[in-house]
């Protein structure tokens, strides 16, 4: 069997998991123990985040031609890619939180709703919050004024009553 053989299927199960990807983010993993890089494999894995490590020649030919092209000048050592299909800022906020405690873990850029973005900008992309929570804060910021409401409304009634009452 050719060496090309071998590496087809590969290729094409790093496309499969780009196709549906909202976003995508390569780390430099170098230094890391076992232990961390466990910890770090259960954080993706929870977030919903896939976490693989590939030869960067393998990735190199899953992106071409692909939203994710622009990666390719971050594929040098040891790579490891992060995608998740829905919650885009995912990959990078769980990976920037691992990475201020473990030194060794070095963000190399990534690419969020189809938009290129180097060490920095990954970085800015991890303070976003997840769409659960801004959701969640939205939908507060909407109840609260009418919870607030409802109690004044109450508290009115209440005097009514102690009024009538007397």
């Amino acid at each position: 069997m050719a060496k090309v053989e071998l590496k087809k299927p590969i290729v094409e199960e790093i496309s499969e998991l780009l196709n549906d990807a909202a976003s995508a983010v390569v780390v430099d993993y170098r230094g890391l123990t076992v232990a961390q890089d466990t910890d770090l494999r259960r954080q993706l894995r929870e977030a919903g985040v896939t976490y693989k490590v590939y030869k960067n020649t393998m990735i190199n030919f899953a992106i071409k031609d692909t939203q994710f092209e622009e990666l390719s000048k971050h594929l040098e050592g040891p790579t490891a890619i992060a995608v998740s299909a829905d919650d885009a800022t995912a990959p990078a906020r769980v990976l920037a939180k691992f990475a201020k405690d473990a030194e060794a873990l070095e963000l190399k850029g990534g690419v969020v709703d189809g938009v290129y973005y180097d060490e920095t900008g990954i970085k800015q992309i991890a303070s976003i919050p997840s769409r659960d929570e801004l959701l969640s804060k939205l939908l507060g910021s909407i109840q609260s004024p009418i919870a607030n409401f409802a109690r004044v409304v109450k508290q009115i009634a209440e005097k009514k009553e102690e009024e009538g009452a007397a």
